[in-house]
């Protein structure tokens, strides 16, 4: 193939540069956010462990998502119907 076969269409071309400007407004979102948070005292070591913690909570969240739906398929339920049983909220 030749080398002009792999240039992105116009169209595709214009997606790609929406997408560049998209990210950059969200890199610079984040980083006003970033130093906001160290206007208020936070250090970045405190906002890396909070990360950190956060990720940790979503993965034992999403086991236990999986380990309600696996529980509800064998008992012929939805996840929803098994909330109570556990105590837990909707929300959760």
């Amino acid at each position: 193939p030749s080398p002009s076969s792999f240039q992105p269409n116009g169209a595709t071309e214009a997606a790609l540069r929406c997408e560049i400007e998209e990210l950059k407004r969200k890199d610079l979102a984040l980083d006003q956010e970033i130093a906001q948070l160290l206007s208020e005292g936070y250090s970045l070591e405190e906002l890396e462990k909070h990360i950190s913690l956060l990720h940790e909570y979503n993965e034992i969240k999403d086991a236990g998502q999986m380990l309600l739906g696996k529980l509800a398929v064998i008992r012929g339920v939805t996840t929803k119907q098994l909330y109570p049983e556990y105590d837990l909220e909707l929300s959760d």
